[in-house]
């Protein structure tokens, strides 16, 4: 093991998706490598290898958790404020309940139905929710399903 190494074998303690939770991240690769050596180096030398090493993980991931806030700060930003446009849009299209929501839907979307209600919820599940279809084999199954009620 190198001296280098030695002196950042403190940051194995640290739990990343704490971190990241904290951060308010989705995913590691959300903070570069870069800034994560950046970080730890930073820390080993104003507190020291030793000193680290023997501190509590919790202490050691909040001295991580300030110092990538103070590093980050633009990344934050950007990513709070696409989590906020998101979350706007989310609130624009769905009309919160107690039980539930009420989609808002325009007439003139289901005027080509013509009575097929199979259709029409097709057509409005991948409005609303994509185009992804997790039971492509709904339609050849043996087993019948509950298929009486619809949620929206």
């Amino acid at each position: 093991m190198t001296e280098n190494e030695k002196e950042l074998q403190w940051s194995v303690k640290l739990d990343w998706l704490y971190i990241l939770k904290n951060l308010k991240l989705d995913n590691i690769d959300q903070i570069s490598e870069f800034k994560r050596m950046k970080v730890i180096r930073r820390l080993t030398r104003i507190y020291g290898s030793d000193k680290l090493m023997s501190s509590e993980p919790e202490y050691l991931e909040n001295l991580v958790i300030e110092e990538l806030k103070d590093i980050m700060k633009k990344e934050l930003a950007l990513n709070a404020r696409k989590n906020e446009r998101i979350e706007k849009e989310i609130r624009s299209k769905v009309i919160p309940f107690k039980r539930g929501g009420i989609i808002k839907l325009d007439p003139r979307d289901l005027k080509d139905f013509k009575g097929d209600q199979e259709e029409m919820l097709k057509y409005l599940f991948k409005k609303y929710l994509g185009d992804k279809d997790d039971d492509k084999d709904d339609d050849n199954d043996k087993y019948k399903e509950d298929s009486t009620g619809y949620y929206i």
